[in-house]
């Protein structure tokens, strides 16, 4: 049985590369390294350090070497609630990836696994998360569905 393990902020820098190889394996083209990763380890290792707070990271790590071979990162994100949803409260996965090395061996199932456990322990009734093409076929068979609800996105241009 393959064990996942909660991530800590020593764990930054894995999941930060690991997110770039989910990100490239959804693009035409690598994403380019820049900022953005640094902005994402500072953000990961501040609030990885803090076991009661709204977001966390399951791993499995490497069997052979050092490194992560998989990742799940997830939050919990309070709302308003709504007679379907009392409290209000939503989990969400941001990040889903597995070293190209390592996949199609249930690295990605086991953390999964232990994130949704990690959102029951919580009190999460409802996980959303966007799939890939790959990953909707792990989703669905951890119960996943697509929703009717449409997405639609702005992006706000910062004040002249």
């Amino acid at each position: 049985m393959i064990e996942a393990r909660r991530a800590g902020p020593a764990d930054a820098t894995e999941l930060m590369r690991l997110r770039k190889v989910m990100l490239d394996s959804m693009r035409d083209r690598p994403s380019p390294d820049g900022e953005w990763q640094d902005v994402g380890r500072a953000i990961l290792q501040r609030q990885l350090a803090d076991p009661a707070g709204t977001l966390a990271a399951f791993v499995v790590d490497r069997p052979e070497a050092s490194g992560l071979a998989a990742c799940v990162v997830g939050a919990v994100d309070q709302r308003l609630p709504n007679p379907s949803d009392p409290t209000g409260l939503r989990g969400y996965v941001y990040s889903v990836a597995t070293d190209p090395a390592y996949r199609r061996r249930g690295y990605s199932r086991a953390c999964m696994t232990a994130l949704i456990a990690w959102y029951a322990h919580r009190g999460i009734r409802a996980v959303d998360l966007r799939a890939s093409r790959d990953g909707e076929p792990l989703y669905a068979s951890l119960g996943f569905r697509r929703t009717d609800d449409p997405a639609m996105r702005l992006i706000v241009s910062p004040p002249a």
